[in-house]
């Protein structure tokens, strides 16, 4: 069977990794241009379904006769939502935040197919940080590597030493949980691992 025209709607090197990891090769992959500011006391979970909706939509309509895979990730402390880390400044607040806590990581996976079809599903994962000493905290942020992260950290990377559990998917926390993204996929008559 031959699998429809896949085009990832997202710029992140970790999907698109995270997708090869599961057999799936989009044939493109296209940034959707979509205002990512959280609404005034908007919901982390209604936040990360609505950008993650609207990037598919967005690419879909350009596209109508592909499927279009999104996705948007939050990182969540409390109500808060954190942002990508920019700069140093705020990589270093969101991980005094993070330091010795929970915190929710949340990510809604959108598949647009068929003409408008939209399918979603979200995932939460919960990850407690141990303590970060001034020594951790700063030679993490010497790295880089929370540029551009949500919370400011990568769990794949150096970050992993901060992480006392984790409960729920650790492909989510990177960026896409596999398995209900294959499951969507599945359920849209897309071929997984060379099913």
């Amino acid at each position: 069977m031959t699998n429809p025209k896949l085009i990832l709607a997202s710029a992140s090197p970790r999907r698109l990794a995270l997708l090869g990891q599961i057999g799936v090769s989009p044939a493109s992959v296209v940034t959707a241009d979509v205002d990512e500011s959280a609404w005034r006391d908007e919901e982390p979970r209604v936040y990360v379904e609505r950008i993650a909706r609207a990037k598919a939509e967005h690419i879909a309509q350009a596209t109508p006769h592909a499927f279009v895979l999104a996705g948007d990730t939050v990182v969540a402390c409390g109500r808060r939502i954190l942002p990508k880390a920019e700069t140093e400044s705020e990589a270093r607040a969101c991980l005094t935040l993070l330091s010795g806590r929970r915190h929710r990581v949340m990510t809604c996976v959108a598949l647009a197919h068929s003409g408008g079809d939209l399918q979603t599903r979200t995932v939460m994962s919960t990850v407690a940080f141990k303590r970060l000493s001034d020594r951790e905290l700063n030679a993490y942020l010497v790295s880089n590597e929370w540029r551009g992260k949500a919370g400011g950290y990568a769990i794949q990377g150096l970050a992993a030493v901060f992480v006392r559990s984790l409960r729920g998917s650790y492909s989510n926390v990177v960026g896409l949980p596999l398995h209900e993204t294959a499951q969507l996929l599945r359920g849209a008559g897309y071929s997984v691992l060379g099913e």
